[in-house]
């Protein structure tokens, strides 16, 4: 499993801070769009436990459907023999390697779900949500989705169209389902959205679905009687659930729906639901109207990323653009790597992975900014006090200018990686804090005062130095979220631990509280934190 994080979210009656990413499809092992979106709450849920809230963070995997069939045919095994080396080979130890502290991770073949999606449609069949009849019209195995018109391109032939997606041929079903009363929540969505205008974010995505929606919404297929990989329904054996309606019950599922009511009262709503900007609809749409169906909150945001592009085209296997994490992590470092897609490409747009772009990044933010100013500081204190850091009893205008500095880049921080999911800002107001601190480094000259013996040399020399290592105590905390293992190194180094606790206990609150750091702690020169890069591997 990955390093699925102990935080007990039992027994208060506080709402956790839930967020969750898609259930991932397990046609494949894991590439980089796929750890772009788990990262990405990594980073939001830790930040919220930095805060000391009760946090809650869902992942996992999506195993049925029409496409997981085919391909554990093509590999001749069956459909859960497939998924269960692909999970457990591929998709949990990435996010292992990738120091995801989910504290779930929830398979849509496991009973504990499957159990529950039974309960859950039976309940709307029951209430005459969902009724019988036919369908006929495009279909896309690679989406597992029902295609409209305008979601097709023209393909070699008169007859023939493609997905916009995956830029293959879509098939023609006609078959007897089971149909979903969606056409009846189109105005009851509407409603919703007009009055939680924050429900779907960015604006881009929300304006794409309002105007879907406006366009009048048609009754959902929810079944498939083709073939029986999914979940039967629990009043018709013949049919089994489309992929997507149970998939999307994994949010309730996992949080106790059905099995756990005092932790499903406690982690429902969702707080955030991280998706892909391709499968919005399911969940902006489908998903709160099946809720309002059944009568249980709705989610309080989805939140769409964009794409990662290579060549213009959107990362996937199936285009064959995808870029195993690894091959990035094994060159640039698991840190580094959380860092870049988050600072490099704003959350909601799309963004092109750069190889170029990396290794600037990590040369100048990384290496030069920000493990240059932690190495400098630590030899410094080492050189001129022994180690031990020093107090700081010579303030003035210039230590007052980083102290301020620091407030506003907490502020900013947790305004925006907290709340707006502004992940590339957050990092931008952490870094440029960063590049303060190194240009009072540079205006101070302690190397110079160094040479000034007297009793003011001396004060003015401590000041100096602790002010830097007071500020880079702050940074680690900011970035403990983001580069869990850098800023634990750094932690050690400026001997905080000792001073002040572990640093996963430290409040984003009292981040700025300056003089934390107490003096007389050790101060070591570890290792660097973030090495010269070797030649880039040959592709």
């Amino acid at each position: 499993m990955a390093a699925t994080a102990d935080h007990s979210t039992t027994g208060a009656s506080a709402p956790a801070y839930y967020v969750s990413t898609p259930i991932y499809y397990v046609n494949d092992r894991p590439h980089l769009g796929h750890a772009y979106t788990t990262v990405a709450g990594d980073v939001l849920t830790r930040w919220h436990r930095q805060r000391g809230e009760k946090v809650w963070y869902l992942t996992g995997t999506d195993e049925h459907g029409q496409k997981i069939m085919r391909t554990a045919e093509a590999n001749g095994v069956t459909p859960q023999e497939w998924c269960d080396k692909l999970v457990e080979e591929a998709w949990k130890p990435l996010w292992e390697h990738l120091e995801i502290a989910n504290d779930d991770f929830i398979r849509t073949t496991q009973q504990r779900h499957t159990d529950r999606v039974q309960e859950f449609v039976q309940d709307l069949y029951d209430k005459g949500e969902i009724y019988k009849g036919g369908y006929s019209g495009p279909y896309c195995v690679g989406c597992e989705e029902f295609k409209l018109p305008a979601e097709l391109l023209d393909g070699a032939t008169a007859d023939e169209k493609l997905c916009t997606v995956h830029k293959r041929p879509v098939e023609w079903l006609e078959e007897e389902n089971y149909f979903f009363r969606l056409s009846a929540y189109g105005p009851k969505l509407l409603e919703f959205y007009a009055a939680n205008p924050d429900f779907i974010q960015p604006a881009s995505a929300r304006n794409e679905v309002l105007r879907f929606v406006e366009q009048d919404l048609k009754d959902l297929s929810i079944s498939r009687s083709t073939f029986n990989w999914g979940v039967p329904l629990p009043w018709d054996e013949t049919h089994v659930l489309y992929v997507w309606v149970d998939a999307l019950q994994n949010y309730i599922t996992a949080a106790g729906y059905g099995s756990d009511p005092e932790r499903f009262a406690e982690l429902w709503p969702a707080s955030v639901h991280l998706v892909g900007k391709d499968i919005l609809r399911f969940h902006a749409v489908i998903w709160p109207a099946m809720l309002m169906a059944a009568g249980l909150p709705l989610p309080k945001r989805v939140v769409a990323n964009g794409w990662l592009m290579v060549g213009g085209e959107k990362m996937s296997k199936s285009n064959l653009t995808g870029i195993a994490p690894t091959d990035l992590t094994s060159h640039f470092g698991v840190d580094a790597y959380r860092y870049y897609f988050l600072r490099a490409i704003p959350f909601g747009t799309d963004g092109s992975f750069s190889w170029e772009d990396f290794t600037a990044r990590y040369t100048s933010e990384l290496a030069n900014d920000f493990g240059n100013l932690a190495s400098r500081v630590a030899a410094m204190v080492g050189k001129y006090f022994d180690g031990a850091l020093p107090a700081a009893t010579a303030s003035g205008d210039a230590e007052k200018a980083v102290q301020d500095g620091l407030a506003a880049a907490v502020a900013a921080a947790d305004q925006k990686i907290g709340e707006d999911l502004d992940f590339a800002g957050g990092l931008a107001a952490i870094f440029e804090f960063v590049k303060q601190v190194n240009g009072y480094i540079s205006d101070q000259e302690p190397w110079k005062v160094a040479k000034d013996d007297s009793a003011e040399g001396r004060a003015r020399l401590a000041t100096i130095l602790y002010t830097a290592a007071e500020s880079l105590r702050a940074t680690a905390v900011l970035l403990n979220p983001v580069m869990p293992s850098t800023a634990e190194k750094l932690w050690a180094s400026l001997g905080a631990e000792a001073g002040l606790g572990a640093l996963a206990a430290q409040p984003i609150a009292t981040v700025a509280d300056w003089g934390r750091l107490p003096a007389g702690v050790t101060v070591t020169k570890g290792e660097i934190l973030f090495p010269r890069l070797e030649e880039k591997p040959a592709s």
